[in-house]
């Protein structure tokens, strides 16, 4: 409903007009129905007094019997295809603003409890006033110069205040039209699916549990599960696929490529067979490849080959992996009118060059007799704004050239990207909030669940990024798994060594202390996180490496055959050996045994207070059960029961455990000096005056390589994560390179009229949804 005068400045259009106006359709991520208090359905417009469902990407708030009727008017977090757009306009949502919000023109009021009124940009967060309606209510529910608020603004969106760490949608490009937007953005799927899904009986993409079978429907024929990469592997996502038992190994291609719309040329892919799990470890199994028809494995010409004997299993379950392209084609035009034809195709190789490109297509243009020296090839790129011309080298590789070409991101020169990982198992519910408010503050595609896949897909996507910066929201032990990660991937990166930063979830959060982002995350603002992680400021803290050789110390043949293989371990925090250890690994053990009663820090603290009492009064003697090495001198040990060696001044919770007395045998401990410091606790009630500040621990050493050699079997914790290790040797070193991290920068005083949190140039931040 509108005025009449009012109806040339409607923003939103009707449900039935709507989607004829999206250039890109983009569908929603609709979540779990919940009750959304003082929201309005964006396609009825009525409120949501009953439970209704949200877009987890752009917070669309529906109710569930409108999802049918949804625009597809997502965010376009990335590039459709080969499309190329230099411009970023902003993407104007109706409705469901905070209560505080104002307009960024006329910085009046432009939220509304009542009805679906103002408008906000979904990238930048910039608002400004609309002049709506819905039925039942007054029709102009604001002033009508109100209503032309949102055209006077600039149409180009400049990301607000994060543009610095967004990933522009055109640096992610997906080419492939079939990609669920729930795999995506790694969103679990929700019960209600989108419109259109779930109807194609080709599409097997939901997870399969234990209990679901794929089953072949009539006996001449067998069904396949079909997975398109590693990812999907590792979220058992496949599509299904059912062929003729004695199809031949091509069709098997085409039809597993026709499940994922894949229309390029079939010899380009191949079919790698996933072992069963009774298979693992097979390489028969496991080493089947196929590709274009023919195969690795004699015998075998892939899934359902005739001439497979039938003592032969053939796997049911296939990754499509795509071949390396040892050429390609270029279209050359001539740039003179006078031409028979209007481009001449020519295929390129890794020898290929500028030089043999041109010698090549002069013959096809009939301008062979006038000589190379009078032509050059020119490389033409044409954007939405510009065409931009650069004449190629003669000797520039034209192979590489296409592949640097298709993989360059288009990154302001200011921008660093984050990366932010999430683990919601972490700090009760408060992780998979957080996760929910960065994938709608930033590009969907830069937040990662650490609980499906680890953080490596992450830095697989930011393998290309020149500059980027990590968040990693979790405790102690979620921190050393993604520096684990990192430290694996550092050489695929285009960025090495990217600075990370902390959002603390965990119980001890030892690390995010000494960095100053606090004892542990207590519902900040998540878009003031983001602000104070882009003004952080970069130090190096030193990591080591800890080698297990679990070999029993001076064990005969038996014991060395029986004993577990060496690993190895990395270290940021500290490591204890002990007591330390033995709490640790009863908590985690308590954890693992009910994790629903775990979700508060308080709770948390207070099982570790009852684990300890308990032990109070069971001696160990840990300085009889070890001998330890400071840079290869033996060492006395006191009688201790727990052994810690510390690379930062925090412990158990923010304990100081080296202490601030200056001692001359040692120098003063810093995290980045290359040294540990070892330290000594007689017993859970020193461990206890310890936390409390009324004592410090016994000093013991202080080096950069240590050699620990255990008697027995002791518990042993790593930056929180204990377990317990056979007895034989221990080896601590330096790590290599330091890592880099993140600390928070110090809090200036605020002026006075200043408001908290500026979401976007001078627009305030939007509350969080009640629930």
């Amino acid at each position: 409903m509108s005025h009449e005068k009012c109806l040339k400045h409607v923003k939103t259009p009707c449900t039935s007009v709507a989607p004829s106006l999206v250039r890109v359709p983009v569908a929603h991520c609709f979540g779990p129905r919940g009750l959304y208090k003082r929201r309005f359905c964006a396609v009825c417009r009525k409120g949501l007094e009953a439970p209704g469902v949200r877009c987890e990407v752009c917070e669309l708030h529906v109710h569930p019997d409108c999802v049918p009727f949804a625009c597809s008017d997502c965010r376009q977090c990335h590039q459709d295809g080969h499309r190329d757009h230099d411009t970023h306009l902003h993407h104007w949502r109706e409705g469901n603003l905070p209560s505080g919000a104002r307009c960024e023109v006329c910085r009046k009021a432009c939220g509304s409890s009542d009805v679906l009124a103002g408008v906000r940009c979904e990238w930048c967060g910039v608002q400004a006033l609309s002049c709506t309606g819905t039925p039942g209510s007054s029709p102009c529910p604001l002033p009508q110069a109100h209503s032309v608020c949102s055209a006077a603004l600039a149409p180009e969106c400049t990301f607000g205040r994060l543009r610095t760490m967004v990933l522009p949608p055109a640096c992610v490009r997906l080419l492939s039209r079939n990609f669920s937007k729930m795999h995506c953005f790694r969103i679990s799927e929700s019960t209600a699916p989108e419109p259109g899904e779930g109807d194609d009986s080709v599409d097997g993409s939901a997870p399969a549990g234990p209990g679901r079978e794929v089953m072949a429907l009539e006996s001449s024929k067998q069904t396949l599960k079909i997975f398109d990469g590693n990812d999907a592997v590792q979220r058992n996502h496949f599509r299904a696929i059912t062929v003729p038992r004695l199809a031949k190994s091509q069709e098997v291609l085409e039809v597993a490529l026709r499940a994922y719309y894949i229309t390029e040329d079939p010899q380009g892919f191949q079919l790698q067979a996933l072992p069963a799990p009774a298979l693992v470890g097979d390489t028969g199994a496991s080493g089947k490849v196929w590709s274009g028809g023919t195969t690795e494995e004699e015998g075998s010409r892939g899934p359902g080959a005739r001439d497979v004997p039938s003592i032969v299993r053939i796997p049911e379950a296939w990754i499509i992996r795509a071949l390396p392209r040892s050429q390609e084609v270029l279209k050359i035009y001539p740039a003179w009118l006078k031409v028979g034809v209007a481009y001449v195709s020519m295929r390129v190789t890794p020898q290929s060059t500028a030089r043999t490109v041109v010698l090549e297509a002069l013959p096809l243009l009939g301008r062979q007799a006038e000589g190379l020296k009078s032509f050059q090839l020119v490389e033409v790129l044409m954007g939405s704004r510009q065409v931009q011309r650069a004449v190629l080298a003669d000797e520039e590789p034209l192979l590489d050239r296409l592949r640097e070409i298709r993989q360059h991101l288009k990154l302001p020169p200011d921008c660093r990207p984050l990366l932010v990982f999430v683990n919601p198992r972490s700090g009760g519910l408060k992780g998979r909030d957080l996760l929910c408010s960065f994938r709608k503050l930033l590009n969907p595609h830069q937040v990662f669940e650490l609980t499906n896949g680890g953080p490596l897909p992450g830095f697989h996507v930011f393998s290309q990024v020149p500059c980027f910066r990590v968040l990693v929201c979790g405790g102690d032990g979620t921190v050393g798994w993604v520096l684990a990660a990192l430290e694996e991937m550092r050489h695929r990166l285009a960025c090495p060594e990217p600075a990370v930063a902390i959002l603390p979830l965990g119980t001890g959060n030892d690390l995010g202390r000494v960095l100053r982002w606090g004892s542990g995350y207590s519902g900040e603002d998540p878009f003031s996180v983001l602000v104070s992680v882009d003004e952080a400021d970069a130090v190096l803290v030193d990591r080591w490496t800890i080698l297990l050789d679990a070999h029993e110390a001076g064990g005969g043949e038996e014991s060395v055959a029986d004993a577990e293989p060496p690993k190895m371990v990395h270290m940021s925090n500290y490591c204890g050996i002990g007591i330390d250890a033995e709490l640790s690994l009863d908590f985690h053990q308590a954890r693992e045994e009910e994790p629903g009663k775990f979700t508060s820090r308080f709770h948390n603290k207070g099982v570790y207070v009852r684990v300890g009492l308990q032990k109070i009064s069971h001696p160990r003697g840990l300085h009889r059960a070890l001998r330890l090495q400071a840079e290869r001198q033996e060492v006395e040990l006191p009688s201790i029961e727990g052994l810690i060696f510390l690379n930062i001044p925090s412990w158990g919770s923010g304990a100081d455990l080296w202490g601030s007395d200056s001692d001359s045998r040692f120098e003063k401990p810093r995290m980045d000096d290359g040294l540990l410091e070892v330290v000594g606790v007689t017993g859970v009630v020193h461990m206890g005056q310890v936390q409390g500040g009324l004592r410090s621990g016994i000093r013991i050493a202080q080096g950069s390589y240590f050699r620990v050699t255990l008697l027995k079997a002791t518990p042993v914790q790593v930056d929180g994560e204990p377990w317990v290790q056979a007895p034989g040797h221990m080896i601590i070193s330096a790590a290599g390179p330091k890592v880099h991290m993140l600390r928070k920068a110090k809090q200036k005083p605020r002026k006075a009229g200043t408001p908290k949190d500026v979401r976007a140039d001078g627009a305030p931040a939007p509350d969080g949804d009640s629930k």
